[in-house]
């Protein structure tokens, strides 16, 4: 192995000035965190200091860092085939892994459309069902509804569907029509949910008997709203929702970018939900947190409407990526590390252990926290004045080694299912003396 100081050294004289980083508001934001390596639940930064990423990298570790069986399956597979055209050609990894995910999804859904991130998987479900309209010569169903604080993605069709989440202000002027309804997100102790439950699915009725026969597809996160804040909704909504939808002929999108894969508890959130959707959409997990793939599915009977012996009713959609080998392998091979019995116990480990995390943080620092949450391995609380303190928080997270990384008013945990639950009590006891700290200590 590198000495870490050697590795520190070469590391530390790189120039970063050259890159421009996602999400980040460069004038302002702290020097990135320069890190040098992986292993399990941790990442190492150029001094070899851990830090215990409680975030999943962006949602996408499951098996945390360099798992090995994912690292050999790619080695294995960068041996035989690194990558081919996927228009004319096709291989086994691309057809095994279908196979391979085929009795975890919805039985409806038989046709799988590889791309390459999440937004692009819901891209394609939004031009899918938009062209399957047009195909069957319904060409005034061409709106898109979604759920109000829905993050769909960066691609066009992605953020015109998430407009009212806030992160797309500038492009409004940009984008095609959609329309929205209420939201009703709910926590622990909430005594309201049912009146603004009632009160979104009124306004969804009304939306559909002004314009139902307009809207092509609904789109929406089962149970839980990732980017705007692990935002939880009941099961029991959602099917109402999709009941209604269903009466207007509206096809129904799951995205599932981030509640995949066991994230909600169950394989997929859609399992923990009585109606199935027409579409689906997986990405972020698939590959374990190794190489970029992502998969759209639908049912044959849509796959059907886009067969002709001309082209015109073809998807005319790729990528230069689709279905890369080495990406169906290391989903291939994170599939089966999920399916081990040991990652199964792991899970409902994880998902007991954030449920008694909360439930400390609600007894030590009762005064701070807002809307405690948690939905299977996630867990949520908001903070009041998290803007005045977010920057402070992450810093202070990062000294004592952990990464966290709050999102709008809200401190979530997601971490990798390889976490001892011991290494996540130790971090709830830190995020309690770092909210006393930092959030306290302020407000004094």
């Amino acid at each position: 192995m590198t000495h870490p100081e050697k590795t520190a050294r070469r590391l530390e004289d790189l120039d970063q000035s050259l890159i421009w980083h996602p999400f980040t508001q460069e004038q302002t934001a702290h020097r990135p965190l320069l890190m040098a390596r992986g292993e399990g639940a941790y990442l190492y930064d150029a001094s070899d200091h851990p830090y215990l990423d409680l975030i999943s990298s962006w949602w996408v570790n499951l098996h945390g860092h360099g798992h090995p069986a994912i690292a050999q399956a790619i080695f294995d597979q960068a041996r035989r085939l690194e990558h081919v055209i996927f228009a004319g050609c096709t291989h086994e990894n691309a057809i095994l892994l279908c196979q391979a995910l085929k009795p975890h999804v919805p039985a409806c859904l038989s046709r799988f459309f590889f791309s390459d991130n999440g937004s692009t998987a819901v891209e394609v479900a939004l031009k899918m069902a938009h062209q399957y309209w047009h195909n069957k010569g319904h060409t005034k169903r061409r709106l898109v509804l979604s759920l109000e604080g829905a993050y769909h993605g960066d691609t066009f069709g992605a953020m015109a569907a998430s407009k009212k989440s806030g992160f797309f202000d500038p492009f409004l002027s940009l984008f095609f029509e959609t329309l929205s309804i209420p939201y009703p997100d709910t926590s622990r102790g909430d005594t309201t949910l049912d009146a603004r439950e009632d009160a979104a699915l009124l306004f969804l009725q009304q939306t559909l008997d002004e314009r139902g026969s307009e809207i092509a597809s609904l789109i929406l996160e089962p149970l839980v709203q990732g980017a705007s804040g692990m935002r939880c909704a009941r099961a029991s909504f959602i099917n109402r929702v999709i009941e209604k939808v269903r009466a207007y002929d509206i096809l129904v999108i799951f995205d599932e970018v981030m509640t995949g894969f066991y994230r909600t508890g169950t394989f997929l959130a859609s399992d923990q939900i009585t109606h199935k959707p027409d579409f689906l959409c997986l990405s972020k997990g698939i590959t374990g947190g190794f190489l970029p793939l992502a998969v759209t599915l639908t049912t044959d009977a849509i796959y059907q409407a886009f067969l002709d012996p001309s082209f015109n009713k073809a998807f005319a959609h790729g990528h230069s990526y689709t279905a890369n080998p080495l990406a169906c392998a290391a989903a291939r091979a994170s599939l089966d590390l999920l399916m081990e019995p040991t990652t199964q116990s792991a899970i409902k480990t994880l998902c007991a252990t954030q449920e008694e995390g909360i439930t400390f943080l609600e007894n030590d620092v009762p005064q701070l926290l807002l809307k405690p949450r948690t939905h299977g391995t996630i867990a949520a609380f908001d903070l009041a004045n998290m803007a005045s303190v977010k920057e402070q928080l992450k810093t202070a997270f990062l000294k004592q080694g952990l990464l966290l990384r709050p999102l709008h008013n809200t401190l979530y945990l997601i971490p990798p299912y390889v976490v001892t639950k011991a290494e996540l009590e130790k971090a709830y006891h830190i995020i309690a003396d770092v909210l006393r700290q930092v959030v306290l200590k302020k407000s004094a």
